[in-house]
C-alpha cells in the first residue's frame, strides 16, 4: 500500500510514528506525504489541549476528503480519550495508545477485507496496562538524530492534563534493552539520540525492586554508545539532585541541555495546577545544573499563561521568575480548556483576550531571553552536529541545543567545530574550525 501518516503532538507521538514507518517499510509498503493520494491514511492524534483535539478531527476529515476510497486509520491520545467523537468522523479503524504493531496488522487486514459499513474500534482501558510496548527505535534513513522511547504513562494527574487517562500508569523499558537499542542506533550510523517518554523522570518507578532511577539509565546508555551524543527529554525538577548532577556531569557524551518542566512561575498557580514542586525547588534545580554543567548550559521550558484564576499579580510573578532564571529558550502556551480535566471545571476561567495578551507579553520576553543567551555564546567554539543544508549553508545543533549555521560542503551527519561569530534571527552563525 501507499501509506500517508500525519503526526500531531509530542515527541513520544513522533517516536511512535517513526516506529510505525519502520514497520510499514519492512513489510513492503511505501510511505507518501500526507498531502498525496494514498491507499491508507494514518492520523496519530493528540489530546493534550482542546485545540489539539480540534486539529486531530480536522486531519481525519482531510484524509477522508483526499481519497474517499482509502482506509482512514486513527490512533493516539485523542482516539483513546475521545473515541466516540472519532467514530463520528467516518474512520475505518480506531485504536488508542497501545499495540502499534497490532494496529498495523488491523490496517493490513482492512485493506484485504474492508467492511465499509462500520469502523473497527479497538480501544482498551489504559489504566490496566502493565507492560512497556517495545517498538523499533530510531527513524527513517538519513536522519541524524534518533529518538529512543524509554518510558510510557504518567501518574502525576496535573489538573489541566488528560494524558494520564490516555496513557495509563508508568511503564519503563528495561535498562538492558535500552542500552542494547542505543548501541544498535550507533551501529546504524546515528550520531545523537534523544531519550523520550511521557514522564521521563518516572523511568524505573514500576520496577518491583526499586533499584534503578533515571540516572542509572542515562549512565548505561552513555556507556553502551560512547560515540553517540545523548540528549534528555523533558524532566521534572525533582529529578535534578546533587547526585544526579554529579553522575551526569561525568558522562562526556551527555548533552548539557535540560528541558525542565515549569508551567508557571507563581507558587499559587502551581498549586492549582497540581504540580509537585514550587519555585524554590525549581530554582535549586537550575542552580545545581549551572553549578555542574556551567553557565552556558541550555535550560529550556514550557509555560502556560491564563490558567484558571490567574491574576495580574500571579502573571507578573511568572514573568519575574522567567527573567530570574534566564532560560535559553521557552515556549509559551495560552491555557486551553481540556474537557474531562479538573481545571476545565475551575472557577475564574480567563478570557481569550487576556490569555492572548499575556501570551504576547511572555512571548516577547522569551525572544529577549533567547537572544541574550545566544549573545553569550558569541566568541565561543562549539562542537556542532550538522543536519540540514540550504544554498550551501548548513545548520545543526550544539550540545546545549543552540542552532548554528555555517557555510560548507557535505557536512551532513558530521560533528564539526564551529567558531561563533554572531546571531541572526535566533540562530548562531559561525565558521568551521579544526577540531
Amino acid at each position: 500500500m501507499r501509506v500517508a501518516i500525519c503526526t500531531l503532538g509530542c515527541k513520544v507521538n513522533q517516536y511512535e510514528t517513526q516506529a510505525m514507518e519502520t514497520i510499514l517499510t519492512r513489510r513492503g509498503h511505501t510511505l507518501v506525504p500526507f498531502e498525496a493520494e494514498a491507499d491508507a491514511y494514518v492520523v496519530n492524534t493528540c489530546a493534550v489541549t482542546a485545540v489539539s483535539g480540534q486539529k486531530s478531527r480536522q486531519m481525519i476529515r482531510r484524509a477522508r476528503q483526499r481519497n474517499p476510497r482509502a482506509i482512514v486509520a486513527v490512533c493516539g491520545c485523542y482516539a483513546q480519550t475521545d473515541c466516540a467523537a472519532v467514530e463520528k468522523l467516518d474512520a475505518d479503524l480506531i485504536m488508542g495508545t497501545h499495540d502499534r504493531k497490532g494496529f498495523l496488522d488491523r490496517l493490513e487486514a482492512l485493506a484485504a477485507h474492508r467492511d465499509p459499513t462500520s469502523p473497527t474500534v479497538l480501544v482498551d482501558n489504559p489504566m490496566q496496562r502493565r507492560n512497556f510496548e517495545l517498538l523499533p527505535a530510531g527513524g527513517m534513513a538519513g536522519r541524524t538524530r534518533a529518538m529512543l522511547k524509554v518510558e510510557d504513562g504518567c501518574t502525576n494527574f496535573c489538573t489541566y492534563c488528560i494524558i494520564p487517562y490516555a496513557r495509563g500508569p508508568v511503564r519503563s523499558l528495561p535498562l538492558r534493552e535500552a542500552a542494547e537499542q542505543a548501541k544498535a542506533l550507533a551501529e546504524e550510523g546515528y550520531r545523537e539520540i534523544a531519550l523520550t517518554g511521557i514522564e521521563l523522570s518516572s523511568w524505573g518507578r514500576d520496577f518491583s525492586d526499586g533499584s534503578c532511577s533515571l540516572i542509572d539509565l542515562v549512565e548505561a546508555i552513555c556507556s553502551a554508545a560512547p560515540e553517540l551524543r545523548v540528549r534528555l527529554g523533558s524532566l521534572e525538577p525533582r529529578t535534578v539532585t546533587e547526585e544526579f548532577c554529579r553522575r551526569a556531569a561525568a558522562l562526556p557524551n551527555l548533552c548539557p541541555h535540560f528541558h525542565l518542566s515549569l508551567q508557571s512561575g507563581c507558587d499559587s498557580v502551581l498549586k492549582r495546577m497540581g504540580r509537585r514542586y514550587d519555585t524554590d525547588r525549581y530554582r535549586q534545580s537550575v542552580s545545581l545544573l549551572r553549578e555542574w554543567f556551567g553557565p552556558l548550559t541550555g535550560i529550556t521550558t514550557d509555560v502556560i499563561v491564563g490558567f484558571p484564576g490567574e491574576t495580574e499579580t500571579e502573571f507578573s510573578a511568572t514573568l519575574a521568575f522567567l527573567e530570574e532564571i534566564a532560560f535559553s529558550k521557552l515556549h509559551v502556551f495560552p491555557y486551553s480548556v481540556r474537557p474531562g480535566t479538573p481545571a476545565a471545571r475551575m472557577e475564574g476561567q480567563v478570557s481569550k483576550a487576556v490569555k492572548e495578551a499575556r501570551s504576547r507579553q511572555a512571548g516577547a520576553l522569551a525572544v529577549r531571553l533567547e537572544r541574550e543567551f545566544l549573545g553569550r555564546l558569541v566568541g565561543e567554539t562549539l562542537p556542532v552536529l550538522f543536519e540540514t543544508e540550504k544554498d550551501g549553508v548548513w545548520q545543526g545543533h550544539a550540545p546545549n541545543y543552540a542552532a548554528v549555521r555555517v557555510s560548507g560542503e557535505n557536512l551532513h551527519n558530521r560533528l564539526c567545530s564551529a567558531s561563533i561569530t554572531g546571531v541572526e534571527n535566533g540562530v548562531l552563525t559561525g565558521e568551521l574550525t579544526p577540531i
